[in-house]
């Protein structure tokens, strides 16, 4: 078992680590990015990695607390439905109004990888490896469709 500063100092070397190797990848508009906290530039949508125990997993959140507002979010989202499928190569998991960890009602578009263990330094190319494709594709349908969810 590791103790919860073990636990966050792996983490942070993990998180660390990735962004080095995102660092020379450009943004789709040719910019730069900061890859492990990407910025959305819009309200309420976030676009979240996560490296846990037991799976890797990313996708767009949305937490608009107006669950109304959330759900138009999601709708929208929809209409590009086969535009983000097409650009990342497959399918993800769709779930309108799920609850978070801490409670909050969000919505979520994601795709996870049980199995590598961020914990365990010997599965991080494997990690990067399901991430990094992942995110620079989020990041070319994002450069292409944000201007659809800028009035949100």
């Amino acid at each position: 078992m590791y103790s919860k500063a073990e636990t966050a100092k792996v983490r942070k070397d993990f998180w660390t680590t990735f962004g080095q190797y995102m660092n020379p990848v450009p943004a789709a508009d040719g910019g730069r990015v900061n890859w492990q906290n990407y910025k959305t530039g819009v309200r309420n949508i976030f676009f979240r990695m996560k490296a846990e125990r037991d799976f890797t997993s990313l996708g767009i959140e949305i937490t608009h607390s107006d669950e109304e507002m959330q759900e138009l979010v999601f709708d929208q989202f929809r209409q590009f439905r086969n535009i983000l499928q097409t650009t990342v190569g497959q399918e993800w998991e769709w779930q309108l109004h799920t609850v978070d960890e801490y409670g909050k009602t969000i919505s979520t578009i994601s795709i996870a990888k049980s199995g590598p263990n961020v914990m365990d330094r010997n599965d991080w190319p494997e990690i990067i490896s399901f991430l990094k494709p992942r995110i620079i594709a989020l990041d070319e349908f994002w450069s292409n469709m944000k201007p659809a969810f800028e009035d949100f």
